[in-house]
């Protein structure tokens, strides 16, 4: 059995500690700490009707939510069982046989690379730069694939998470929309996760028309609340939504999380509820960490954190120590570019931020190598 090694697995932690879940302060999975839309628990609370029937396969409902809700065609959009589904479909639906990813960045593309029999090559952000995305260097690898002679491996693909996990670094639109054209001019594959982008709207691509060879990719779970009932979406051409619904399985999106995600999309009011709390609540949590002594904490577009603890501990040690308390963060100590003090918070309410804040200072002083 395969175990994902994300942060939210709070049932695992649950068993480990012999309590139960909702004894557990879980800052390892960044989700929107106002949680669903009321809208969507209420359609959750009467969809007792739906139980008994197959899912529309076809996401018909969701699917003319989002072309509504992006004024873009319906037949633009594929619905996954989570963007992770989507992510796994991606190389074998799109033949991507080598991919370079933007990192430090989430796990994930490259294992979805490694069960299709593919290889990934990374261009990696500096710490000196606070992880900021190399665009540029991309672009100029994009380039050298365009001009590579027989026999050399041609890259076919490139993938940037905006905004970044774990880093939370954001790329303007605009440099995004540079990259994905040059991609399409160069028959390269532009795969642009904008999972957290709920939260810095500005940063997305998909208020404009997307460049041919760009998907886009969005998910239900951080910013709408709805983790438990696995709902992302993919946006592209139409021929390349078809080439990707080829490859997934039939019924993969349940019927709850397609009429909860279509709630929650049209909740105008909860979402911008929850933008408003995010940014105060964000912008305080992150200037009280940085009291923390000799603690770095990096700017982030979205609703967590990356922390690099002081030298001599190491994030490991303190992640232990928290989860022992129940309280779970990401251990991102063995993300490739970034080091072994480097772990990830989520940003929560403000009574649990604090509660955090005090046993990560006791932790950090209290724990060694």
């Amino acid at each position: 059995m395969r175990y994902i090694g994300h942060g939210g697995d709070v049932y695992a932690a649950a068993r480990e500690l012999g309590r139960g879940v909702h004894r557990l302060l879980d800052f390892s999975a960044s989700i929107n700490p106002l949680g669903p839309s009321p809208a969507a628990l209420r359609t959750i609370q009467y969809a007792e009707a739906l139980l008994s029937h197959y899912p529309d396969p076809a996401c018909w409902d969701l699917r003319q939510a989002l072309a509504s809700h992006w004024d873009q065609p319906a037949d633009a959009f594929l619905i996954g069982n989570g963007s992770t589904e989507l992510i796994h479909l991606l190389p074998q639906a799109l033949q991507i046989r080598h991919l370079l990813i933007v990192g430090p960045t989430f796990s994930e593309y490259a294992t979805a690379m490694g069960r299709s029999g593919g290889r990934v090559s990374m261009v990696m952000g500096e710490r000196a730069d606070g992880y900021r995305p190399p665009v540029g260097q991309v672009m100029a690898a994009m380039q050298r694939t365009a001009q590579a002679g027989r026999g050399q491996p041609a890259m076919d693909a490139v993938l940037l998470c905006n905004p970044n996990s774990p880093t939370g670094h954001a790329c303007e639109a605009e440099t995004v929309g540079t990259l994905a054209s040059l991609a399409a001019r160069r028959r390269l594959w532009c795969i642009v996760d904008e999972t957290f982008a709920e939260y810095c709207v500005g940063t997305s691509i998909l208020s404009r028309a997307l460049p041919a060879r760009t998907i886009v990719l969005r998910s239900f779970t951080k910013f709408y609340g709805l983790p438990g009932l696995r709902v992302g979406y993919a946006v592209a051409k139409a021929g390349v939504i078809s080439r990707m619904a080829a490859q997934q399985p039939p019924w993969s999106v349940n019927m709850l999380a397609q009429r909860a995600a279509v709630a929650a999309l049209q909740d105008v009011r909860h979402a911008g509820r929850s933008l408003r709390f995010m940014a105060r609540e964000r912008a305080r949590f992150q200037k009280a960490l940085m009291r923390l002594p000799d603690c770095t904490v990096f700017p982030s577009a979205a609703n967590f954190l990356l922390i690099e603890l002081p030298v001599g501990r190491q994030a490991r040690v303190v992640v232990t120590a928290l989860r022992r308390q129940g309280l779970l963060i990401r251990d991102c100590s063995q993300v490739p570019g970034l080091n072994d003090r480097s772990m990830r918070v989520a940003v929560r309410t403000r009574a649990d931020n604090d509660r955090l804040l005090q046993a990560l200072s006791v932790a950090i002083q209290g724990t060694g190598r």
